[in-house]
């Protein structure tokens, strides 16, 4: 039973880590393409603008995305 659940799990985290996402990506009058847009949500990932990069955080297990909003400009 051990070895199922830590099949499970790693199974899961690989799932998580190598599957396409959407999440992040600019699009026309999304924050992520707004250059001012510091950090930006859709209630289930949180993404910040690090000068070039971007990194998101990955959902919970039962999050539905709404739509993207821009939680802090930079500069203030």
């Amino acid at each position: 039973m051990a070895w199922a659940v830590a099949a499970l799990v790693v199974a899961t985290v690989l799932i998580g880590t190598f599957a396409p996402s959407s999440h992040g990506r600019a699009g026309h009058g999304s924050p992520a393409a707004d250059a001012s847009c510091a950090e930006w949500s859709d209630g289930c990932t949180v993404c910040r603008r690090h000068g070039e990069e971007t990194a998101c955080s990955l959902p919970g297990i039962a999050c539905v995305p709404k739509t993207q909003l821009c939680l802090r400009h930079s500069g203030g």
